[in-house]
């Protein structure tokens, strides 16, 4: 089997066989071009010490001598070279406490997480694949190399990796590496938040986001994210669902671009409907103020798991609103739309009708139709909207707090409140939306506002 190695790369490797040193690609890169993908990332390991490397080379950066990592820099792109090692002690379930060099590639490959990781390649020598790596990428299958439990037990987010490889390769996970993961699945309370957000928003942007069903079923999900595991667990009784609350999530994850921001929005969006369910005396369940409720709550497990303060605002928002009705887009619903534009966001309102889309497709065909109809007419009024100008936020209002001032208005909180009236009357009334009508109208306002205020003083 041949590889084709970036020009830079080939040029570091020939330099240390050069000098009697092995060296090798390795990992992630090898996996991906036996599977026709270009490689992120280029890591090579060698049997040369982290010493020896950097006497060898120019420019060279300390990443991790501890740990004998190297990085070899060429104009302005970084290899990093990594000494054959055999790491020491896991002691958090995460990093070994040391490692130690070794000469042997074997041993450094056994090491690894999953037998398609653990392959190596170099132009003289060819393919290394001592532990089955091109088998399991023909069949498919993510395999730990050697006991799946001791690799866990060493590296406890190796359990969440495998679940995510699987994930974005389409794979399989190996039924004794599936049962591992259930049994050691307590040992990933000791890795970092951090790192476990990293891995499942890989994992949502696979193509593959339904994989996490996964996750539950080794109660992995139990551990990191028990909200998920109520969400599978709780039934929708009711015409306009054929699944489990846990079910339709993964569905509707499906069913939305590979987006950060969706997908989360997605996976989130029913996770208030196992604390507000109630069942009607037909036996019909219902899921009032889910939204809201839901909302809070994604809100708090994004919080726990250490997403962004951006994130978080806008996967909360959609979360908070994707419940909304439209009816009659095209006609008095028109000014129901600038209403959800203004509270939403000018550039988050077409997420939302995504977001009510994905959640529509997997719902049950009960006047489903008629639902994505409706979506397709807001999503053409929206358009209207914009390419009318319609006045949407305070930004788009024909007069400002300035001007107010200029009219004799000065108490701030009394500015805002009438902004505030305007900017509702104008939604209602884009055309009206005129600086001189404006201020006549914001001086009528001022005035009962004041007399409002002496009438309660």
């Amino acid at each position: 089997m041949q590889i084709t190695i970036p020009k830079d790369v080939s040029n570091i490797i020939n330099i240390l066989e050069s000098h009697g040193f092995e060296a090798y690609v390795v990992g992630g890169c090898v996996r991906d071009s036996v599977l026709g993908k270009t490689p992120a990332d280029w890591d090579i390991t060698t049997s040369a010490k982290p010493e020896e490397v950097k006497a060898l080379f120019a420019r060279t950066i300390d990443t991790g001598l501890k740990h004998g990592t190297v990085t070899i820099m060429v104009d302005k792109t970084g290899y990093e070279v990594t000494t054959y090692r055999v790491d020491g002690l896991y002691e958090d379930h995460r990093r070994p406490r040391d490692v130690t060099f070794t000469t042997s590639l074997k041993k450094d490959l056994m090491r690894r997480d999953f037998t398609i990781n653990a392959m190596a390649y170099n132009e003289s020598k060819g393919l290394v694949d001592l532990f089955g790596g091109i088998k399991d990428l023909g069949a498919g299958i993510i395999r730990c190399v050697g006991d799946p439990e001791e690799r866990f037990e060493e590296d406890a987010l190796r359990m969440l990796r495998a679940i995510r490889f699987a994930g974005q390769l389409g794979f399989d996970i190996d039924p004794v590496t599936k049962n591992a993961i259930f049994l050691t699945r307590h040992l990933l309370s000791s890795v970092s938040a951090e790192r476990i957000q990293m891995e499942l928003l890989k994992l949502l942007i696979s193509d593959h986001p339904d994989i996490l069903r996964t996750a539950y079923e080794t109660r992995l999900t139990g551990i990191f994210l028990p909200e998920f595991d109520r969400m599978m667990e709780t039934p929708q009784n009711n015409p306009h669902h054929r699944f489990t609350v846990g079910e339709h999530t993964l569905h509707a994850m499906m069913e939305i671009e590979a987006n950060p921001i969706l997908r989360l929005t997605m996976l989130f969006h029913d996770i208030g409907k196992p604390l507000t369910r109630t069942t009607d005396a037909q036996g019909i369940d219902h899921f009032y103020n889910h939204d809201r409720v839901g909302s809070d709550l994604a809100g708090d497990i994004l919080k726990r798991l250490k997403f962004d303060n951006k994130t978080i605002d806008l996967v909360t928002t959609l979360i908070r609103n994707h419940d909304t009705r439209f009816r009659n887009p095209k006609s008095n619903g028109r000014r129901h739309v600038r209403r959800v534009i203004n509270k939403v966001g000018r550039d988050l309102f077409p997420y939302l009708l995504k977001v009510m889309e994905a959640d529509v497709r997997a719902q049950s065909s009960y006047m489903q139709e008629m639902k994505l109809t409706i979506l397709g007419e807001t999503r053409e009024t929206y358009d209207e909207i914009l390419a009318a100008g319609d006045c949407l936020t305070l930004k788009d209002l024909k007069i400002d707090g300035r001007q107010l001032m200029a009219l004799g208005i000065s108490e701030g909180r009394m500015i805002g409140a009438i902004l505030s009236t305007l900017l509702s009357m104008i939604l209602e009334h884009p055309e009206l939306n005129d600086p001189d009508y404006l201020k006549e109208l914001a001086l009528k306002i001022y005035d009962q506002l004041k007399n409002q205020a002496e009438i309660t003083s």
